[in-house]
């Protein structure tokens, strides 16, 4: 059985297009059930959201806390979805040293608009081994962030890893939402 997943980024420098990339790529290598399409939002409205159960959006920050262009050109059609029974995942990029007062603000608001609109969210990720002074992407314990989080910046190194982390966190929990 064919699990099939919709992954959606914006990208203007292309990293959160390779880390979509490399996100695909992993998740079928750790289960070859799963099928990953790719999205760029520049190119397809987010209506497109609807033809999926499980969903991974990604988004980078950019400068003092804003969404990235094709985000922001698409936000309103957010207000015509009803995503009540979609299973979403969120990955974001940022720059914790550059911009340590808006660490991943982006990934914070993207997570407020899914949830508004009725989509269950899934793979926090941990906050511990950041540095940064503030950022919206964090859950109310602020121990974990809403979604995977990669500065491309500061600490392209440990992307590779942390891609396969979560990932492996995406699988069970992608798993077990398409079987319940």
């Amino acid at each position: 059985m064919t699990i099939k997943i919709g992954l959606f980024y914006g990208s203007t420098t292309c990293y959160t297009e390779i880390a979509a990339e490399k996100i695909q790529a992993q998740l079928v290598a750790l289960d070859n059930q799963f099928q990953v399409d790719l999205h760029n939002v520049k190119e397809i409205a987010l209506i497109e959201l609807m033809n999926y159960e499980l969903l991974i959006l990604g988004i980078p920050t950019w400068d003092y806390g804003e969404l990235q262009e094709d985000w922001e050109a698409r936000w309103s059609e957010f207000a015509d979805l009803d995503l009540s029974g979609k299973i979403v995942a969120l990955y974001g990029l940022g720059d914790q040293i550059g911009y340590p007062e808006w660490f991943q603000d982006a990934l914070g608001y993207l997570y407020q608009e899914v949830t508004q609109c009725g989509a269950t969210c899934v793979g926090f990720w941990p906050a511990a081994g950041y540095e940064f002074e503030n950022s919206l992407a964090l859950t109310e314990g602020k121990q974990h962030f809403f979604g995977l989080v990669l500065d491309e910046e500061n600490e392209f190194d440990l992307s590779d890893e942390r891609i396969l982390a979560w990932c492996k966190i995406l699988c069970t929990e992608f798993k077990s939402q398409s079987t319940s």
